[in-house]
């Protein structure tokens, strides 16, 4: 008994010298461990726990305790729910070692931890307001779809979203519900599949430029993510027959006959016609009448060769600045008299002013004109989308194919 009396006597002191020296050298291990505290509706915050107590770098005073500032949720109820808790339990986890380094062996992590606690940070950002200012930056006819998408992003997401919670499962969510969405002109109609896939392309963009550009997002998510595939439209048209069988008919609206034949003589979208004015009409013996105007749709500057005959819709020549179809809208009202003016020449089929544009690709291939004049003459930047209408003719000259049959 005597002898463990005296083993004792001489172990614990040297035992309690050796920590003191292993402490006053700075040598000694600090524990750190990753713990969880309640709190409100479900959920527990995550701390640090430091054995034995650390020096505050706020106050300077000793702490057993650094809260995190993140949570998890304690019974998680759905996917979102459980997503969140996988990232930011991975997120604690690397925190919680990335201490324990520095504590242990700061010469070696620092760079390491700040890089971390950087990306956390950045994680803390609102994704929805990145998005939002994107969305402002943007100009001309694009800045319509850009906002679409970022609309139809707040109704999904239901307000802000860190960029931290943004994950493949919550992108693949907004897929979904763009594949099933409502329109936001009508409750009643759904969205198209190809203004799915156009909005969704303005989403990954954003996606995209949080990854590579500003490093908001670790990960391109894109890459995890499918894309939502456009269907080939089917463009409405009129034959030549039908063509002039709505020349000669009479319509409600002389204004608006003029303008969607003049569309269909020379390609014009609605809205250059809208916006066409004397002064872009010019002519010269060498080149005849051209057409010299920046594309609403594109900004693209065109010069434009057009027939006499679709200067002769236009009326008689006004001053430079004059709109050449001055009192023409666009609307409700005018789409009535389109549809009474096909109605009297015969016509079933489901025209639009657009149809005339369609109308004049349609008919300059039929009738031999190559695709790349075409292309140029539509003011397209690229062949496939005049391929589109290379198809339909295609299409009619197999069918026309097929007409003479002989009685063998």
């Amino acid at each position: 008994m005597c002898c463990y009396v005296y083993v004792l006597l001489i172990f614990v002191p040297l035992v309690y010298l050796i920590w003191t020296r292993y402490k006053k050298s700075g040598q000694m291990t600090t524990k750190v461990t990753l713990r969880r505290k309640p709190i409100s509706k479900g959920r527990v915050s995550l701390y640090l726990d430091f054995y034995p107590a650390i020096t505050s770098p706020d106050t300077g005073e000793k702490t057993r305790r650094l809260f995190l500032g993140l949570y998890l949720y304690e019974k998680p109820k759905d996917i979102h729910e459980r997503t969140h808790n996988k990232k930011f339990s991975e997120i604690a986890q690397q925190i919680k070692l990335s201490r324990e380094n520095q504590l242990n062996k700061p010469e070696v992590y620092t760079e390491f931890e700040k890089a971390q606690l950087k990306n956390k940070e950045l994680g803390e950002k609102d994704f929805t307001d990145y998005f939002c200012k994107i969305v402002e930056g943007k100009k001309g006819k694009s800045q319509h779809n850009w906002q679409n998408a970022y609309n139809h992003w707040l109704k999904f997401a239901g307000g802000s979203v860190r960029f931290a919670d943004l994950t493949p499962e919550m992108c693949e969510g907004f897929r979904s519900y763009l594949l099933s969405a409502r329109s936001l002109k009508s409750e009643r109609a759904t969205l198209g599949i190809n203004s799915a896939s156009l909005y969704f392309v303005k989403f990954r963009t954003v996606i995209k430029m949080a990854f590579t550009k500003d490093g908001f997002i670790q990960s391109n998510l894109n890459d995890r993510v499918s894309t939502i595939k456009m269907t080939e439209t089917h463009r409405k048209y009129l034959t030549l027959e039908e063509l002039n069988k709505l020349a000669k008919t009479e319509c409600g609206n002389p204004l608006l006959k003029r303008a969607a034949l003049f569309s269909a003589l020379t390609g014009l979208r609605a809205s250059d016609i809208l916006k066409l004015k004397w002064g872009e009409i010019e002519y010269t013996e060498e080149r005849g009448y051209n057409i010299k105007f920046i594309q609403q749709k594109t900004r693209g500057a065109e010069v434009l060769p057009i027939s006499e005959q679709a200067v002769n819709l236009l009326g008689t020549p006004k001053d430079a600045g004059t709109r050449v179809f001055d009192g023409l809208k666009y609307s409700q009202f005018s789409h009535r008299h389109l549809y009474y003016w096909l109605a009297n020449a015969g016509i079933t089929k489901e025209i639009t002013f657009h149809s005339f544009r369609h109308t004049y690709a349609t008919l300059q291939l039929a009738a031999g004109t190559d695709i790349y004049t075409v292309s140029k003459m539509l003011g397209h930047k690229n062949l496939q989308s005049t391929q589109v209408y290379a198809k339909v003719v295609n299409k009619l000259k197999q069918e026309a194919a097929t007409k003479i049959i002989l009685d063998l």
